[in-house]
Protein backbone atom coordinates (compact mmCIF):
# COMPACT_ATOMS: atom_id res chain seq x y z
CA UNK A 1 0.00 0.00 0.00
CA UNK A 2 0.89 3.83 -0.20
CA UNK A 3 1.70 5.12 3.45
CA UNK A 4 -0.32 7.91 4.84
CA UNK A 5 1.28 10.61 6.22
CA UNK A 6 -1.25 12.18 9.14
CA UNK A 7 -0.41 15.01 11.30
CA UNK A 8 1.98 12.98 14.35
CA UNK A 9 3.27 9.78 11.68
CA UNK A 10 2.52 7.31 8.82
CA UNK A 11 0.13 5.07 8.50
CA UNK A 12 0.96 1.62 7.88
CA UNK A 13 -0.13 -1.67 7.29
CA UNK A 14 0.16 -4.82 9.68
CA UNK A 15 -0.81 -8.18 9.45
CA UNK A 16 -0.89 -9.86 12.62
CA UNK A 17 -1.74 -13.48 13.72
CA UNK A 18 -5.07 -13.79 15.45
CA UNK A 19 -6.65 -16.73 17.26
CA UNK A 20 -4.63 -19.67 18.09
CA UNK A 21 -3.38 -22.58 16.27
CA UNK A 22 -5.80 -22.55 13.67
CA UNK A 23 -6.34 -18.27 13.50
CA UNK A 24 -5.72 -16.32 10.56
CA UNK A 25 -3.77 -13.30 9.80
CA UNK A 26 -5.66 -9.96 10.06
CA UNK A 27 -5.40 -6.31 8.37
CA UNK A 28 -4.90 -3.59 10.16
CA UNK A 29 -3.92 -0.11 9.25
CA UNK A 30 -1.86 1.65 11.70
CA UNK A 31 -0.28 4.92 12.90
CA UNK A 32 3.81 4.59 12.72
CA UNK A 33 5.80 7.44 14.44
CA UNK A 34 9.59 8.23 13.98
CA UNK A 35 12.21 6.04 16.13
CA UNK A 36 9.06 3.47 17.04
CA UNK A 37 9.78 -0.36 17.64
CA UNK A 38 7.14 -3.14 16.47
CA UNK A 39 5.93 -3.87 20.24
CA UNK A 40 5.00 -0.05 19.75
CA UNK A 41 2.82 -0.23 17.37
CA UNK A 42 1.07 -3.61 18.53
CA UNK A 43 0.18 -1.56 22.25
CA UNK A 44 -1.28 1.36 19.33
CA UNK A 45 -3.22 -1.27 17.70
CA UNK A 46 -4.36 -2.18 21.58
CA UNK A 47 -5.26 0.89 22.95
CA UNK A 48 -7.28 1.96 19.59
CA UNK A 49 -8.36 -0.73 17.58
CA UNK A 50 -8.10 -4.75 19.46
CA UNK A 51 -7.97 -4.45 22.78
CA UNK A 52 -8.13 -8.31 23.16
CA UNK A 53 -4.43 -8.94 21.36
CA UNK A 54 -2.75 -11.20 23.25
CA UNK A 55 0.92 -9.72 23.11
CA UNK A 56 3.41 -11.18 25.90
CA UNK A 57 6.32 -8.48 26.81
CA UNK A 58 7.99 -6.86 29.95
CA UNK A 59 10.71 -4.97 29.71
CA UNK A 60 10.89 -3.36 26.65
CA UNK A 61 14.81 -3.22 26.70
CA UNK A 62 15.81 -5.94 25.15
CA UNK A 63 16.69 -7.88 28.50
CA UNK A 64 13.77 -10.03 29.32
CA UNK A 65 13.06 -12.11 26.43
CA UNK A 66 9.52 -12.02 26.70
CA UNK A 67 8.29 -10.09 23.67
CA UNK A 68 9.97 -12.85 21.13
CA UNK A 69 7.67 -13.25 17.97
CA UNK A 70 8.52 -13.52 13.99
CA UNK A 71 8.61 -10.54 12.07
CA UNK A 72 8.31 -11.29 8.06
CA UNK A 73 8.87 -14.12 8.65
CA UNK A 74 12.58 -13.67 10.68
CA UNK A 75 12.57 -14.52 14.59
CA UNK A 76 12.87 -11.26 16.33
CA UNK A 77 12.53 -9.46 19.59
CA UNK A 78 9.59 -6.87 18.52
CA UNK A 79 10.89 -4.06 21.27
CA UNK A 80 14.04 -4.32 19.35
CA UNK A 81 12.86 -4.12 15.98
CA UNK A 82 12.86 -0.70 15.02
CA UNK A 83 9.90 0.03 12.47
CA UNK A 84 12.66 1.63 10.12
CA UNK A 85 14.38 -1.61 9.42
CA UNK A 86 11.26 -2.09 6.83
CA UNK A 87 11.34 0.03 3.59
CA UNK A 88 7.81 2.62 3.77
CA UNK A 89 5.97 0.86 1.19
CA UNK A 90 6.36 -2.40 2.91
CA UNK A 91 3.82 -4.69 5.04
CA UNK A 92 4.70 -6.12 8.24
CA UNK A 93 3.52 -9.51 9.04
CA UNK A 94 3.72 -10.60 12.78
CA UNK A 95 3.22 -14.27 13.86
CA UNK A 96 3.82 -16.00 16.59
CA UNK A 97 6.94 -18.22 17.20
CA UNK A 98 6.70 -21.43 14.65
CA UNK A 99 7.80 -24.35 17.18
CA UNK A 100 6.07 -23.78 19.63
CA UNK A 101 2.09 -24.55 20.17
CA UNK A 102 -0.04 -21.18 19.51
CA UNK A 103 -2.18 -20.18 23.34
CA UNK A 104 -3.71 -17.23 21.40
CA UNK A 105 -2.81 -14.47 18.88
CA UNK A 106 1.14 -13.96 19.57
CA UNK A 107 1.55 -15.73 22.64
CA UNK A 108 3.10 -19.03 22.44
CA UNK A 109 3.64 -21.94 24.83
CA UNK A 110 7.04 -22.22 25.37
CA UNK A 111 6.85 -24.38 28.63
CA UNK A 112 8.91 -27.06 26.82
CA UNK A 113 11.87 -25.40 27.15
CA UNK A 114 11.06 -24.74 31.25
CA UNK A 115 10.73 -28.76 31.06
CA UNK A 116 14.27 -28.96 29.49
CA UNK A 117 15.76 -26.60 32.25
CA UNK A 118 14.41 -28.76 34.60
CA UNK A 119 16.39 -31.96 32.98
CA UNK A 120 20.12 -30.42 33.47
CA UNK A 121 21.92 -31.18 36.64
CA UNK A 122 22.60 -28.03 38.30
CA UNK A 123 26.04 -26.31 39.10
CA UNK A 124 28.34 -29.12 40.81
CA UNK A 125 31.09 -28.12 43.01
CA UNK A 126 33.58 -30.07 44.88
CA UNK A 127 31.85 -30.90 47.97
CA UNK A 128 35.16 -30.34 50.25
CA UNK A 129 35.32 -27.00 48.87
CA UNK A 130 33.91 -24.18 51.09
CA UNK A 131 32.21 -20.79 50.25
CA UNK A 132 35.17 -18.59 49.23
CA UNK A 133 37.43 -20.85 48.25
CA UNK A 134 36.67 -21.10 44.79
CA UNK A 135 39.02 -19.58 42.18
CA UNK A 136 39.03 -19.31 38.52
CA UNK A 137 41.24 -17.96 35.95
CA UNK A 138 39.86 -14.50 33.90
CA UNK A 139 39.83 -16.42 30.86
CA UNK A 140 37.37 -18.85 32.28
CA UNK A 141 35.41 -16.44 34.20
CA UNK A 142 34.93 -14.74 30.34
CA UNK A 143 33.91 -17.86 28.65
CA UNK A 144 31.59 -18.47 31.10
CA UNK A 145 30.02 -15.02 30.81
CA UNK A 146 29.01 -15.28 27.22
CA UNK A 147 26.70 -17.80 27.71
CA UNK A 148 24.90 -16.12 31.00
CA UNK A 149 24.36 -13.34 28.55
CA UNK A 150 21.29 -15.25 27.43
CA UNK A 151 18.14 -13.97 28.17
CA UNK A 152 16.20 -16.75 26.94
CA UNK A 153 14.24 -15.45 24.15
CA UNK A 154 14.21 -19.26 22.86
CA UNK A 155 14.45 -17.38 19.58
CA UNK A 156 17.57 -19.92 19.29
CA UNK A 157 15.17 -22.97 20.15
CA UNK A 158 12.11 -21.33 18.14
CA UNK A 159 14.58 -21.32 14.64
CA UNK A 160 16.32 -24.55 15.33
CA UNK A 161 15.03 -27.12 12.54
CA UNK A 162 15.68 -29.96 14.15
CA UNK A 163 12.71 -29.11 16.20
CA UNK A 164 11.28 -26.85 14.54
CA UNK A 165 10.51 -29.29 11.32
CA UNK A 166 10.38 -32.73 13.46
CA UNK A 167 8.18 -32.56 16.53
CA UNK A 168 8.84 -35.95 17.33
CA UNK A 169 12.58 -34.82 18.12
CA UNK A 170 11.68 -32.47 20.94
CA UNK A 171 11.03 -35.19 23.79
CA UNK A 172 15.16 -36.47 23.12
CA UNK A 173 16.65 -32.94 22.00
CA UNK A 174 17.05 -30.18 24.07
CA UNK A 175 17.92 -27.37 21.94
CA UNK A 176 20.87 -24.99 21.71
CA UNK A 177 19.71 -22.57 24.57
CA UNK A 178 19.93 -25.73 26.86
CA UNK A 179 22.96 -27.70 24.96
CA UNK A 180 24.84 -24.00 25.39
CA UNK A 181 23.92 -24.63 29.38
CA UNK A 182 25.32 -27.82 29.59
CA UNK A 183 28.56 -26.91 27.99
CA UNK A 184 28.67 -23.84 29.98
CA UNK A 185 28.71 -26.15 32.92
CA UNK A 186 31.27 -28.54 31.12
CA UNK A 187 33.73 -25.91 30.62
CA UNK A 188 33.39 -24.10 34.10
CA UNK A 189 36.57 -25.09 36.11
CA UNK A 190 34.64 -25.68 39.25
CA UNK A 191 32.31 -27.99 38.25
CA UNK A 192 32.90 -31.62 39.17
CA UNK A 193 30.36 -33.71 36.72
CA UNK A 194 31.30 -35.07 33.49
CA UNK A 195 28.50 -34.12 31.28
CA UNK A 196 30.03 -35.19 28.04
CA UNK A 197 28.13 -38.67 27.83
CA UNK A 198 24.80 -37.00 29.04
CA UNK A 199 25.09 -34.31 26.46
CA UNK A 200 25.09 -36.95 24.13
CA UNK A 201 23.06 -39.41 24.98
CA UNK A 202 20.21 -37.10 27.37
CA UNK A 203 20.31 -34.09 25.52
CA UNK A 204 20.98 -34.86 21.81
CA UNK A 205 24.09 -33.30 20.98
CA UNK A 206 24.31 -35.80 18.06
CA UNK A 207 21.05 -33.89 16.38
CA UNK A 208 22.56 -30.70 15.85
CA UNK A 209 24.12 -30.37 12.49
CA UNK A 210 25.66 -26.77 13.30
CA UNK A 211 23.63 -25.02 10.53
CA UNK A 212 24.41 -21.70 13.14
CA UNK A 213 20.67 -20.53 12.50
CA UNK A 214 20.84 -20.35 16.40
CA UNK A 215 23.48 -17.83 16.53
CA UNK A 216 22.60 -15.45 13.45
CA UNK A 217 18.75 -14.77 15.46
CA UNK A 218 20.54 -13.96 18.88
CA UNK A 219 19.88 -10.68 20.50
CA UNK A 220 22.53 -11.08 22.39
CA UNK A 221 25.37 -11.86 19.85
CA UNK A 222 26.09 -14.97 21.75
CA UNK A 223 28.62 -17.39 19.64
CA UNK A 224 26.07 -20.30 20.38
CA UNK A 225 27.39 -22.74 17.73
CA UNK A 226 31.16 -21.88 17.63
CA UNK A 227 32.09 -21.02 21.60
CA UNK A 228 29.65 -24.40 23.01
CA UNK A 229 27.93 -26.44 21.03
CA UNK A 230 30.86 -27.40 18.38
CA UNK A 231 33.68 -27.50 21.08
CA UNK A 232 30.78 -29.51 23.11
CA UNK A 233 31.06 -31.76 20.23
CA UNK A 234 34.40 -32.24 20.60
CA UNK A 235 34.42 -33.05 23.74
CA UNK A 236 32.31 -35.56 23.43
CA UNK A 237 33.97 -37.24 20.01
CA UNK A 238 37.30 -37.47 22.19
CA UNK A 239 35.42 -38.89 25.37
CA UNK A 240 33.30 -41.31 23.26
CA UNK A 241 35.43 -42.18 19.69
CA UNK A 242 38.61 -42.00 20.78
CA UNK A 243 39.91 -45.73 21.09
CA UNK A 244 42.53 -45.27 23.75
CA UNK A 245 40.31 -43.52 25.64
CA UNK A 246 37.36 -45.55 25.04
CA UNK A 247 39.76 -48.35 26.17
CA UNK A 248 41.04 -46.96 29.30
CA UNK A 249 37.60 -45.77 30.30
CA UNK A 250 35.57 -48.93 29.76
CA UNK A 251 38.38 -50.80 31.80
CA UNK A 252 38.68 -48.16 34.54
CA UNK A 253 35.30 -46.25 34.95
CA UNK A 254 33.03 -46.79 38.04
CA UNK A 255 29.71 -46.83 37.40
CA UNK A 256 27.48 -43.80 36.64
CA UNK A 257 31.27 -41.66 36.37
CA UNK A 258 29.56 -39.29 34.04
CA UNK A 259 26.33 -38.83 35.90
CA UNK A 260 26.10 -35.61 37.75
CA UNK A 261 25.03 -35.98 41.33
CA UNK A 262 21.36 -34.64 42.00
CA UNK A 263 20.23 -30.78 41.26
CA UNK A 264 21.69 -28.97 44.49
CA UNK A 265 22.46 -31.47 46.79
CA UNK A 266 26.02 -32.87 47.82
CA UNK A 267 26.58 -36.29 48.22
CA UNK A 268 26.98 -37.51 52.24
CA UNK A 269 30.23 -38.05 53.04
CA UNK A 270 29.48 -41.32 54.18
CA UNK A 271 27.38 -42.32 51.43
CA UNK A 272 29.62 -45.30 49.47
CA UNK A 273 31.65 -45.22 46.34
CA UNK A 274 29.71 -46.42 42.87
Amino acid sequence: MTTETTGTGTTRTFRVWRGGGDGELTTYEVEVNEGEVVLDVLHRLQATQTPDLAVRWNCKAGKCGSCSMEINGRPRLSCMTRMSTFAPEETVTVTPMQTFPVIRDLVCDVSYNYAKAREIPSFTPDPGTAPGDFRMRQEDVQRSQEFRKCIECFLCQNVCHVIRDHEENKESFSGPRFLMRVSELEMHPEDTADRRMIAQDEFGLGYCNITKCCTEVCPENIKITDNALIPMKERVAGRRYDPLVWLGSTIGRRKGADTPMAPNTRKPSSAPEQ
